[in-house]
């Protein structure tokens, strides 16, 4: 059923194709489709240009990722569906799933600038930010993240970072979305700023959802439209990677180690998947402790 609905959501640039992986393929949602003219550096809100077939690569100016925060508190109770038991699939009985994330203190309106205060809506069960002059909600949603895992001779794609957070670990080409892009074309531009390939969406692989962090990643597979790769600002290094010498003891995020370890057990079965999953940090653990966590709600296509 996730399958299915993410299928729906991604219909107007799917047609059918049977690929290797039994996922029906992406039309050519590539790296040429989705580039912009130059930009400035110092133009942090300029206005995306719209996409041309004819401009070289664009170079995006570095920005920093993977620190966004989001809800406050929730709570749910499904039944896991069974599967391969792993290190990372956690949970395969019903389970009930209570987080709590974490969510800033507004003090200001972002559209007049008054000062809020900080109560419950009529309606609703949330403390928010309310505006004392113009009554205007700020209300705090996870951030999307989206990505690339890159098939290529057997290999995987990975980037080293070369910002914080978890500068100098290894992580799959992956940011924030943008406003006016569809979550395949985020992760397609994300791979092209951090490791300046083209690829070529096939499926999407997995969605890994952080509610302690307030974020939700979308990782696709992905191949490359050519062999070139090279570090973008935002790395310091790219390599591809047999699956034995995935660098596991360097990698930047619970989220990317997840996806690898997933892909990996897909692979040695020979039935890739699309794969859900909640990721919930144990309680006491360091942030940089990327081990430290459960994969609950674990569903699989």
């Amino acid at each position: 059923m996730l399958l299915k609905a993410m299928q729906a959501a991604l219909g107007p640039w799917r047609r059918p194709c049977s690929t290797s992986y039994g996922f029906s393929s992406a039309r050519s949602l590539s790296g040429p489709s989705l580039r912009r003219r130059r930009g400035s550096q110092h133009q942090q809100h300029q206005q995306h240009h719209p996409p041309s077939l004819r401009t070289p690569p664009p170079a995006f100016p570095a920005r920093k990722r993977h620190c966004g925060s989001g809800t406050a508190r929730v709570r749910a109770a499904a039944a896991a569906r069974p599967g391969p038991s792993s290190d990372t699939a956690h949970s395969a009985t019903p389970i009930a799933i209570q987080t709590s994330g974490i969510v800033k203190r507004i003090n200001f309106c972002q559209w007049c600038g008054g000062p809020t205060k900080h109560e419950i809506p009529d309606g609703e069960e949330k403390t928010r930010a309310i505006c004392t002059l113009c009554g205007k909600i700020a209300y705090q949603n996870p951030k999307m993240v989206v990505g690339c895992l890159i098939e290529h001779d057997n290999k995987v794609l990975l980037c080293k970072r070369n910002i914080e957070p978890s500068n100098g670990l290894w992580t799959l080409p992956a940011g924030y979305m943008e406003i006016g892009e569809s979550a395949a074309e985020g992760a397609i531009r994300e791979t092209w700023e951090e490791a300046c390939a083209e690829v070529e969406v096939l499926s999407p692989f997995v969605q890994l959802d952080i509610p302690r962090i307030g974020q939700a990643y979308i990782i696709f597979l992905a191949k490359l439209r050519n062999p070139h790769f090279s570090p973008g600002p935002e790395s310091s290094d790219c390599q591809l990677f047999a699956l034995d010498d995935i660098p596991f003891d360097s990698l930047a995020f619970s989220s990317i180690l997840v996806t690898l370890k997933l892909y990996i057990q897909d692979v040695k079965n020979g039935r890739p998947r699309f794969h859900y999953g909640t990721i919930n940090k144990r309680p006491g653990s360091s942030p940089s402790d990327i081990r430290a966590y459960t994969l609950d709600y674990h569903l699989q296509s």
